[in-house]
């Protein structure tokens, strides 16, 4: 276990029912919209973001001189549980932030009381090496999971040899192209609402450069994702996906298919970002998921 400072902040009363929500790769907490929290909150939630190690204001590390693995990061979940006083929660998680969620429903399933998993892939499917195959312009082998759309891989494939950007304006603007690419074809593009969210992830990061050491824990391993491992899920399950995601398309319906009585939502027009379009329609379907 790293001594690594996790940040995290709370909303609604002590109280009321507990739901942590867990990002994805390489993301800070706030992009778990405000409106989002705000509604969920609302209902009678307790809600938890936080930003993962190397993200936003949490710790970051010398990965060099102290590496780690996705299984450290799946244990500064357990961490933040206990931070808050918790034994168990609702966990929703989105894409890397579910996969993580599936692991601790299935390697502890008492800490569960629901899991939400939103543009997610199931656990012990692939997904990196389908994305990498992808990227490099491998076929896939038979049964792979489906492939990223072909704009998304143009996208990172461009990125991967362009020159690294040089200073703030042209970081932010990077960012943007990337969230346009992740939002999808589905709904309208807000670029004035994604340069301030951008601005604001670059502005509260204690180093935004540190954030690419998920990329080197996840070649660290081991492999975090047992495979077969859905079956064993117990916590009623949710699963989430656009009908325009763009990186993880089908995925929903097969971790769908994995766990017992999970049930599948699709919500129309949603990539793989949460635009404000889609958060009542979010906030209630994970209201009525999560009702004690």
């Amino acid at each position: 276990m790293h001594d690594v400072t996790i940040w995290s902040e709370e909303f609604g009363a002590e109280t009321d029912t507990p739901i942590l929500l867990i990002m994805g790769s390489m993301s800070q907490g706030i992009l778990w919209p405000d409106e989002l929290v705000g509604r969920l909150t609302a209902g009678g939630r307790r809600v938890i973001r936080y930003d993962h190690r190397d993200t936003g204001r949490s710790g970051t590390v010398d990965f060099a001189a102290e590496p780690y693995t996705w299984d450290d990061i799946k244990n500064d979940v357990y961490r933040v549980m206990e931070a808050h006083g918790l034994d168990s929660a609702h966990l929703v998680g989105h894409s890397a932030g579910g996969l993580l969620g599936q692991l601790i429903a299935v390697e502890a399933p008492e800490r569960v009381r629901s899991l939400t998993v939103i543009a997610s892939s199931p656990l012990g499917g692939g997904e990196g090496g389908v994305l990498l195959r992808a990227l490099t312009g491998q076929s896939q082998p038979e049964g792979s999971l489906p492939e990223p759309e072909p704009e998304f891989v143009e996208f990172f494939r461009t990125l991967m040899t362009a020159p690294p950007a040089q200073d703030r304006r042209a970081l932010i603007d990077g960012m943007i192209a990337e969230q346009r690419v992740l939002h999808g074809t589905g709904l309208p593009f807000d670029e004035d609402a994604a340069r301030r969210l951008q601005e604001r992830v670059y502005d509260r990061a204690r180093d935004l450069s540190t954030a690419a050491n998920h990329r080197l824990a996840a070649a660290a391993g081991p492999d975090f994702e047992p495979v077969g491992a859905l079956h064993r899920v117990k916590a009623p399950t949710l699963v989430i996906e656009g009908s325009h995601e763009p990186v993880k398309p089908g995925h929903g319906a097969i971790i769908a298919e994995q766990i017992p009585g999970a049930r599948l939502m699709i919500v129309a027009g949603m990539g793989h970002t949460l635009p404000p379009e889609t958060h009542q329609e979010l906030a209630d379907a994970i209201l009525t998921h999560t009702a004690e």
